[in-house]
């Protein structure tokens, strides 16, 4: 297995997802329009677009935190192994998603 690709492809993802956090947190904020000028629908959406905002910051979060955990099991020599059964994390699984935690069989007794 090429760790050093490993490590580069997280440490993009790392990259992407910080700047993402970092450019999705205004539009996460809360809405404050002037009720006065802008009708009920109006408000409607944009609180709709800004509680999706909220979730996709959350998701991005919740992957940068996984992507760096894997920084980290990489750096310690544990990169890779299922962190149920300890049993290698297929190649191919993991160059889909670097931070995966399971090999395929616990992720299905997961499900």
């Amino acid at each position: 297995m090429d760790l050093e690709r490993f490590r580069e492809l997280l440490e993009v993802q790392i990259a992407e997802l910080e700047a993402q956090i970092a450019t999705g947190e205004s539009a996460a904020k809360p809405v404050e329009l002037d009720q006065s000028s802008v009708g009920r629908l109006s408000r409607m959406d944009a609180i709709a677009g800004q509680a999706i905002s909220a979730e996709a910051q959350r998701r991005r979060k919740t992957s940068l935190t996984r992507a760096r955990a894997a920084l980290k099991r990489l750096n310690l020599g544990e990169f890779g192994d299922c962190l149920e059964c300890g049993e290698p994390v297929p190649e191919r699984r993991l160059e889909h998603d670097p931070s995966t935690t399971l090999c395929i069989e616990c992720a299905q007794k997961r499900a």
